[in-house]
């Protein structure tokens, strides 16, 4: 547009004789980013003829299909549809092509035409798989032409019936662990060394899963299975190495005790991975160690709750080209920082890569890279386990330079934005969003009716069975990174997408046939304890008051204090500026408040099970039925609390799918999360119901429930309690805070960190 500006305006040349040549750039190549660029050509065609008057378009036609060289009818086809748009409906001018090689757009089959117009239209995940058998279709045609009519029909044989080397790359590519040990055997009586195998047909399987993964043509899972047979035929392979190695060093006459067992110099790179001090979470790390491996990477994962000292301590001993982070817990966050800060003064050199669940681009970007970024030594967020392969190949690769610099702009450029978006956002001072808060009328809608028992329960006769049909299995595919498309996202639905729908139905199969064996070995087991209380909010109106019963509420002998934080970012709406504490009667009132915390045991010993067989599948898959089993029980439980524990709700009648959509009244919040992002609130919950004494549940240095598959929650019963999220807040509303909690201002200011709307000393 400045160009057209400058030569319409100012040259004063014709607009008529002005010609734009935006780039025309490869779809169908597998990769995500690509997957837009057909429609991206023709919207920017229709725009540029919008903003640019008279301008003509012109377009390299060939390069949209490059990625199906030698199939010159699937290649016009593709350029009949595009250029079928482009004209007509975006009104481009020129377009450079071989007339020679031009179909029109009735000559194309029918089943090509729909696959073309998915494929340039981005229309389904599956249409460059739809587009690569039409292309072997139509070189199966050719071929058969050229054969003639004698031709004889090739018999199909079995993937058995194969010589040995390929039955173990198909293995490995298809994820079949049955046959893997007797396979391995007869290749390694076949070949010269043990060593052979695993740098020829199981390398060669792994090189095609990582290829595959990478270019969108296998799913998670499978790379999962696929990893657990490489595991099995390495694993009966190494007693046969090691001899190897011991008789080739005798016969040289070296002591074989002076080996390096942990030479590594055959990987394509190593990487540390490890969860941040204080959590526990490490499902999304198994995973990406998973598939890093599958793409020859060595692995070191030193484990959950690693200190900053450690990882610096084990990125040196191990000299590892990259450091990997993770987390779930919003304290992670900060501890990112720390690690970050302390790189940078370690004089460290290894990319860092940051991952997990409370993470983001925009965090990466303005917190932690600032400590650590240089073109050499990158700080890059890594969204999920498929993208974990591209980011380290692209960091150990010879383009190092130019991706990392592509990364530091583009984080440059995120930094500016969140620092201009923070000086145009305005928030209200602390006093001003407290005279806004919301004013429930407890005369008009009056509290909940008093709990049958007020004090602390221990919850451990609920069996595993009893809340399988509580089970929201949606997390569970977003665990495995399947994702069906609009209308096909959610469970059971995604069984219907054409991309996905035939790989979630054999994991969701897989899923159902180790629950079952869970169920019926008790190998888990759930506990909680839940807790209930009279309860007030202070005369500020600002935090919880809790008593053990009313006649210490009566006393004014509070058990214990829930410390509420309150919205401050003004609202273009009259809406209310909300705490948690709005949903609590003031004195005067016979209110009440309740909380529960609950785990899952036994998915440990369930995981080191597994990873003694080299099954990594089933090992994640136990992790992530383990939390599909607590955040079952936790919605089992708050449901006995609302019609029968507490019974302000006896009436409910909502069947398990209007649960899962929150149709019920009342609330049941986090400590940690969106209405409550402080988890120090954690403490004064475990120490009202001492859930570490009665169920085991013990809390980390970071406030990360241990064991991993645990919830925890306060529970609101008022019909006006609701779901919200704090947002940023001030600094005059976090010294109050730290004031009401007892503690100093700047560990307050640290566990708050992520929410604070200034930079903290």
């Amino acid at each position: 547009k400045r160009s057209y500006d400058i030569l319409v305006d100012e040259v004063k040349f014709p607009p008529e004789d002005i010609i734009f040549d935006p780039n025309v750039l490869t779809i169908g190549t597998g990769m995500e980013e690509h997957a837009n660029y057909g429609i991206d050509f023709i919207n920017a065609t229709k725009t540029i003829k919008e903003q640019c008057p008279y301008v003509k378009i012109s377009g390299g036609i060939s390069n949209l299909s490059f990625g199906f060289r030698g199939v010159m009818k699937i290649r016009e086809s593709i350029h009949s549809v595009f250029l079928q748009h482009c004209i007509l409906e975006s009104g481009m001018d020129v377009g450079i092509v071989n007339p020679h090689e031009m179909l029109a757009l009735s000559e194309v089959e029918a089943d090509v035409k729909v696959a073309c117009d998915n494929l340039v239209f981005n229309k389904t995940e599956d249409a460059t798989d739809v587009m690569l058998e039409l292309t072997k279709r139509e070189r199966a045609r050719r071929e058969a032409l050229k054969n003639g009519p004698g031709a004889v029909e090739v018999k199909k044989v079995s993937w058995r019936d194969l010589g040995v080397i390929k039955r173990l790359e198909h293995a490995l590519v298809n994820g079949i662990s049955q046959y893997v040990v007797e396979d391995t055997e007869e290749a390694r009586i076949d070949s010269e060394r043990a060593l052979h195998i695993i740098e020829g047909p199981l390398m060669d399987g792994m090189n095609i899963v990582g290829d595959l993964f990478g270019a969108g043509k296998m799913f998670l899972p499978q790379v999962i299975k696929s990893a657990r047979v490489m595991k099995k035929a390495v694993a009966y392979l190494i007693p046969f190495m090691e001899k190897e190695k011991r008789d080739k060093m005798l016969a040289d006459g070296l002591d074989p005790e002076d080996f390096d067992e942990n030479d590594d110099s055959n990987f394509a790179g190593k990487v540390l991975m490890a969860t941040v001090k204080g959590d526990v979470h490490d499902i999304g790390k198994n995973i990406v160690a998973v598939v890093l491996g599958c793409n020859n990477y060595k692995v070191y994962d030193i484990g959950v709750m690693c200190s900053c000292e450690k990882i610096l301590e084990k990125a040196k001993e191990y000299n590892v080209d990259v450091i990997g982070l993770s987390g779930l817990i919003t304290p992670s966050l900060d501890e990112m920082v720390v690690v970050a800060k302390e790189m940078s003064k370690g004089g460290f050199t290894q990319p860092l890569l940051i991952g997990g669940a409370t993470t983001s681009k925009m965090h990466t970007a303005v917190k932690v890279s600032p400590n650590y970024f240089t073109v050499e030594h990158p700080v890059i967020h890594v969204l999920d386990a498929s993208r974990s392969v591209t980011v380290v190949s692209s960091l150990l690769g010879e383009n190092k330079v130019d991706y990392t610099t592509d990364i530091m702009e583009e984080y440059d450029e995120m930094r500016e934005d969140y620092y201009a978006g923070l000086e145009d956002r305005y928030f209200l001072t602390f006093d001003q969003a407290k005279q806004q808060k919301l004013v429930i009328d407890f005369d008009a809608v009056p509290p909940a009716p008093a709990p049958k028992k007020l004090g602390v329960s221990l919850i451990e006769d609920v069996q595993l069975e009893d809340v399988v049909p509580y089970i929201d299995w949606n997390p569970f595919f977003q665990t495995w990174e399947l994702r069906g498309r609009y209308p096909n996202r959610g469970y059971p639905k995604i069984f219907d997408d054409e991309a996905v729908g035939s790989e979630a139905k054999k994991l969701f199969n897989d899923a159902q046939e180790l629950l079952k064996k869970i169920i019926a070995d008790k190998s888990m087991n759930l506990k909680g304890v839940v807790g209930m209380f009279a309860a007030n909010r202070t005369d500020d109106g600002e935090d919880v008051l809790v008593y053990s019963s009313e006649e210490d509420r009566e006393a004014g002998k509070p058990l214990d204090k829930f410390c509420m934080i309150r919205q401050q970012a003004e609202k273009e709406s009259d809406d209310p500026y909300l705490s948690q504490a709005d949903f609590i009667a003031p004195a005067g009132y016979k209110d009440h408040i309740g909380m529960f915390a609950v785990s899952c045991f036994g998915c440990d010993a369930l995981v080191q099970e597994y990873e003694a067989e080299h099954d990594d599948y089933n090992k994640i898959m136990s992790q992530a039925l383990a939390d599909r089993f607590v955040e079952a029980f936790a919605e089992y439980l708050h449901r006995e609390m609302r019609t029968d524990t507490w019974g302000y709700a006896t009436d409910e009648s909502l069947n398990e799918e209007d649960l899962l959509k929150i149709k019920y009244v009342g609330i049941r919040p986090a400590p940690g999360y969106p209405s409550q992002p402080d988890h120090t609130e954690k403490s004064t919950m475990w120490n009202v119901i001492k859930a570490e004494q009665l169920a085991g549940i013990e809390l980390s240095e970071s406030l990360s429930m241990m064991p991993a598959a645990s919830v925890s929650a306060l529970v609101f019963a008022h019909p006006e309690s609701c779901y919200f999220a704090v947002g940023q807040v001030g600094k005059d509303q976090v010294e109050s805070y730290a004031k009401r909690k007892n503690m100093e201002l700047s560990p307050c200011e640290r566990w708050l960190s992520p929410i604070l709307n200034y930079e903290r000393d």
